[in-house]
């Protein structure tokens, strides 16, 4: 088994003047950043400035495309149809990708977003048509898929580069989906507790839901939430965990 392994986390969700995130620091704890592209999050200046310190930092940059809901944070179920869905995830992606190369960098993967992610991973008809849209745009892209979901089978499907992802500080139902926020278990606030069980199911090979339930699962990368107030400890705790474990984080 390789001891290599991705740690990634959500930025560039600031808007403006509003601050959302530690992302400077984080930026020196993660080896790949999955960036807001302006439809739930950011900002065009804001997209800039990440992802120039991004490069600066040698973290892999990611599109991060989400439903058009600043006000909800991206957080909140939209019903579109294919070509819609399509055209939303498509036009997020060619910003990130002109933003990087402004920056001096490449956008090497893509990963969904909040409410649409979700609902991606329940939905392989969903998943694909957001992926075909993304592979359309950029053929060479890695795709994020929440590991063991409809995300995951929709990337199989196509025959594309993927990537599996765990979380760090969120909680799983027996089919590997994430719990929903509004329920007990859906996020760990612990930097102890997170790192801790982010080794655990590296080392086995598996989820573990909030039942009890283990889920066999490839695991590359592991996802760390950049926008709560615990994220930077729980983003040194979890690298300084796999490291001392003998662990290499490592770009995708």
């Amino acid at each position: 088994m390789s001891r290599k392994i991705d740690l990634n986390a959500d930025m560039g969700e600031s808007f403006g003047p509003w601050v959302m995130g530690q992302d400077s620091e984080i930026l020196q704890v993660v080896t790949s950043a999955n960036v807001a592209c302006g439809f739930h999050a950011g900002d065009p200046d804001v997209m800039a400035a990440t992802m120039a310190a991004a490069v600066k930092n040698g973290v892999g940059i990611g599109a991060h495309p989400g439903f058009a809901d600043l006000q909800g944070f991206g957080r909140r179920r939209v019903s579109l149809s294919d070509q819609e869905l399509g055209n939303l995830v498509a036009y997020q992606l060619g910003a990130a990708m002109a933003m990087a190369g402004k920056a001096g960098g490449k956008v090497r993967h893509l990963k969904l977003h909040g409410a649409l992610a979700n609902m991606a991973a329940e939905n392989e008809a969903m998943a694909r048509v957001c992926y075909e849209a993304a592979l359309a745009v950029n053929p060479d892209l890695v795709l994020m898929v929440i590991a063991q979901t409809a995300q995951q089978r929709a990337a199989e499907a196509l025959k594309a580069r993927y990537a599996c992802e765990i979380f760090a500080d969120r909680g799983y139902e027996d089919d590997a989906t994430l719990v929903d926020r509004s329920k007990p278990g859906a996020m760990i606030h612990d930097a102890e507790e997170a790192a801790a069980r982010v080794l655990h199911m590296i080392e086995s090979g598996a989820i573990f839901s909030i039942h009890g339930k283990e889920i066999p699962a490839r695991i590359d990368t592991i996802c760390l939430h950049g926008d709560g107030p615990e994220a930077l400890a729980i983003a040194r705790s979890v690298r300084a965990k796999l490291e001392g474990a003998g662990w290499v984080l490592a770009p995708l």
